[in-house]
């Protein structure tokens, strides 16, 4: 199989919980890719981000990691996480559609700065662009393209918010894309050290931030927006494989 056909997978993990986002609470098995074409500044996933840990990510088949997911879901159709990294960087169309073959659903979030064609065949496409927070530039017409390519399936965003900056961005993004429901969540400004699984966070810091967050929507009235916090932050702070 040509090489370019392979998903580099940093890990598959569960089933555990989505920890966030419009499906919050949902049992899941999580599917992480490696390699992204960002580099956040508060990035909690740098382990499938960072090219230092290239050598950590597996080339798998689409079959390989449906296999997986299969074995670690006893077989019984469930949810599948796709994410990273930024996972729409990697060849994942044959992977839904083989899982989609045994009853299995997928949702993927991205930063929408890649369009695919098989956006389409997902069960939820979760749009992340980055606020400012994160360093990164957004490309407006990119998102809008990836919007287009989920034509058919349930599109959604979900804006990541520290600060001021941030609400006015995740305002201009909802303003850019008034037909997607909303989800809004406090920044997790505190990634594990390399190589540390400690699950080390600043629950504090991240409490302030919600509950600001809370009163900065009711105060602009933004009504139809959802402030959701990190779930899977608070039971395992930034623990990874859970």
């Amino acid at each position: 199989m040509n090489e370019e056909s392979r998903i580099r997978v940093s890990e598959i993990f569960g089933p555990t919980i989505q920890g966030e986002g419009a499906l919050i609470g949902q049992p899941t098995v999580f599917v992480r890719t490696g390699g992204c074409d960002f580099r956040c500044s508060w990035c909690d996933s740098l382990h499938a981000v960072d090219a230092e840990y290239r050598d950590s990510w597996a080339p798998m088949t689409a079959q390989a990691v449906m296999d997986e997911v299969a074995r670690l879901s006893g077989g019984a159709p469930i949810l599948v996480t796709l994410s990273g990294g930024n996972p729409a960087i990697q060849p994942l169309g044959d992977l839904v559609r083989l899982g989609h073959e045994q009853g299995y659903f997928f949702a993927m979030e991205t930063q929408g700065s890649v369009a695919r064609d098989w956006f389409q065949a997902l069960d939820m496409l979760v749009l992340s662009p980055k606020p400012p927070s994160s360093g990164m530039d957004t490309d407006w017409a990119q998102v809008a393209a990836c919007v287009e390519a989920g034509q058919g399936t349930q599109t959604v965003l979900k804006l990541v918010v520290f600060d001021e900056a941030d609400f006015a961005y995740a305002r201009e993004a909802t303003s850019r894309f008034p037909q997607l429901p909303v989800y809004l969540q406090p920044g997790n400004h505190t990634p594990p050290p390399p190589g540390d699984d400690s699950a080390l966070v600043d629950q504090a810091g991240i409490d302030a931030r919600m509950r600001w967050l809370v009163d900065r929507v009711a105060e602009t009235k933004w009504y139809d927006a959802r402030v959701l916090p990190q779930l899977h932050v608070s039971l395992w702070g930034n623990k990874r494989g859970v």
